[in-house]
C-alpha cells in the first residue's frame, strides 16, 4: 500500500471509505454497473452502439464498390463504370523513376519511423517550390499533408465547419464532401452547376443558400464528374462572391494538372490577393498512383485570416494519425526532379485519344446521346 494510501486512511473516518469502496464498485463511467441495485441496466445480452458519428458517416461510392459481389454475365459484355482509379485496367502505368524513388528511399532504412504529423519538412518545402507562384507564394509551412486528397480535404471541412454549421458544394459534385460533412454535424447545402454554360457555377443559387452558419464554400476544378474547367474570368467571378461575403475556400484541385490540350487551368489562389483559399491536391491521378495515399493542402492565406486559428487547427487535426506514408514522403521531391515531362504529354495525349473514341462509340449507338443535357455533359469532358 502507497504511503497516499496509507494517509489517506488515516484521515477519513472507516465507514466513509466503506461507503466510497461499495459506490465506486457500483458504477462504471457514471453508470452503475450490472453488479448494482438499477435493474434499468441489467442486459440480457451484450449491446455496444456506435459512435453518432459513425452513424452519420456514409459513403456511397465505397458502399457499392466494397459490398458488390456479383458474377457477370458471361453472354454480355462488361460496361466498366469507373470509381476514377486509373490503375483498374493496367493500362495506364506511373513513371518508372518515381518507382525508383521511392525504392530508394526503402533501402535506406531512414524512413520507417514516424514522421512529423504534417510531414516531412523536406517533401514539404519540394511541393510549396512546385507550386508557389508570384501571386500566390509558397513556404514549406504552408503545406499540410493529409492521406491523400480526400484527407486533405477531411482537414479542410473538419477545420472551418462545426457541427450545426454549413457548408456550399456543387451539384452535380463528387459524393465524399457530403460524406466528410456529414460525419462531424456540418449541413450540405449544393448549388447547382449549369450545363448549358459548360458547367460553371450558378453564382445567384449560390449567394441565395449563405447564412450567417455558411463555413466555407467548396469549389471544384476542374470537375469530377463533369470534367469541365472553368475559365479564368468565371474563377474571378466566383472570386468576388467570396470576397464580398467574406467567404474562405476550400479549392478541390486534384485533377489541376490534367486538363486537354486546348484548355486552361489557373489555380484559385493565383487569381486573387483578398479571399483565403485551401487548396487541396495530391499525386493520385497525375501519377497513377492513388493507393500510395499523399495528399496536401496549400495554405493561402490572406490578411492573415488563417494565422489565428486556422493554420494551428490544421496542424492539430494532423497529429491525430500522424500523416501519410513516410516512404511516399520521403520521395517526394525526387518524383517532382526525376518524372519527365515525356510521361505527362504522354498519359494525357492517351486519355485524350480514349475520350475520343468513347464519345464516337457512344453517340453512335446510344439514344441518351439525343437528350441534350446528356450530350452536353459529353462534350464537356474537358
Amino acid at each position: 500500500m502507497s504511503r497516499f494510501s496509507i494517509t489517506l486512511q488515516k484521515k477519513i473516518p472507516r465507514l466513509a471509505l466503506v461507503t466510497m469502496a461499495s459506490s465506486s464498485s457500483s458504477y462504471v463511467n457514471g453508470n452503475r454497473n450490472c453488479h448494482g441495485d438499477n435493474p434499468q441496466v441489467k442486459r440480457a445480452k451484450w449491446v455496444v452502439p456506435s459512435s453518432r458519428m459513425a452513424k452519420n458517416t456514409h459513403n456511397p461510392i465505397r458502399q457499392i464498390v466494397d459490398n458488390m459481389k456479383i458474377e457477370p454475365n458471361p453472354e454480355k459484355k462488361m460496361i466498366a463504370l469507373s470509381i476514377g482509379d486509373p490503375t483498374v485496367f493496367g493500362n495506364l502505368e506511373p513513371p518508372r523513376e518515381i518507382e525508383e524513388a521511392v525504392i530508394d528511399c526503402i533501402h535506406t532504412r531512414k524512413y520507417n519511423g514516424y514522421a512529423p504529423s504534417i510531414g516531412y519538412e523536406s517533401a514539404r518545402a519540394a511541393i510549396a517550390k512546385y507550386y508557389t507562384c508570384p501571386e500566390a507564394p509558397l513556404e514549406a509551412k504552408d503545406v499540410i499533408f493529409g492521406s491523400g486528397c480526400s484527407g486533405a480535404l477531411d482537414l479542410c471541412i473538419s477545420v472551418l465547419a462545426n457541427p450545426g454549421q454549413n457548408i456550399l458544394v456543387p451539384r452535380p459534385g463528387f459524393s465524399l464532401y457530403k460524406t466528410l460533412a456529414e460525419s462531424i454535424g456540418v449541413e450540405i447545402r449544393h448549388y447547382n452547376l449549369l450545363p448549358e454554360r459548360g458547367w460553371e457555377i450558378d453564382l445567384d443559387h449560390l449567394q441565395s443558400l449563405v447564412n450567417e452558419d455558411t463555413a466555407a464554400i467548396v469549389v471544384n476544378n476542374p470537375s469530377n464528374p463533369c470534367g469541365s474547367v472553368f475559365t479564368k474570368e468565371h474563377i474571378q467571378d466566383i472570386l468576388q462572391v467570396a470576397e464580398r461575403l467574406r467567404m474562405p475556400i476550400v479549392a478541390d484541385e486534384i485533377y489541376a494538372d490534367m486538363v486537354f490540350s486546348g484548355h486552361s487551368f489557373h489555380f484559385m489562389a493565383s487569381l486573387t490577393t483578398e479571399v483565403p483559399i485551401l487548396s487541396c491536391g495530391g499525386i493520385a491521378k497525375r501519377y497513377i498512383v492513388p493507393g500510395w495515399r499523399l495528399g496536401w493542402v496549400l495554405i493561402n492565406d490572406r490578411h492573415g485570416a488563417f494565422e489565428a486559428e486556422v493554420r494551428t487547427g490544421l496542424q492539430r487535426l494532423s497529429q491525430r494519425i500522424l500523416g501519410p506514408n513516410t516512404l511516399i514522403q520521403a520521395a517526394m521531391p525526387r518524383i517532382l526532379e526525376d518524372t519527365p515531362q515525356s510521361f505527362y504529354e504522354e498519359i494525357m495525349a492517351h486519355v485524350q485519344v480514349r475520350r475520343a473514341d468513347t464519345l464516337l462509340a457512344f453517340f453512335s449507338s446510344s439514344s441518351y446521346a439525343r437528350i441534350p443535357h446528356v450530350a452536353i455533359a459529353l462534350l464537356n469532358l474537358q
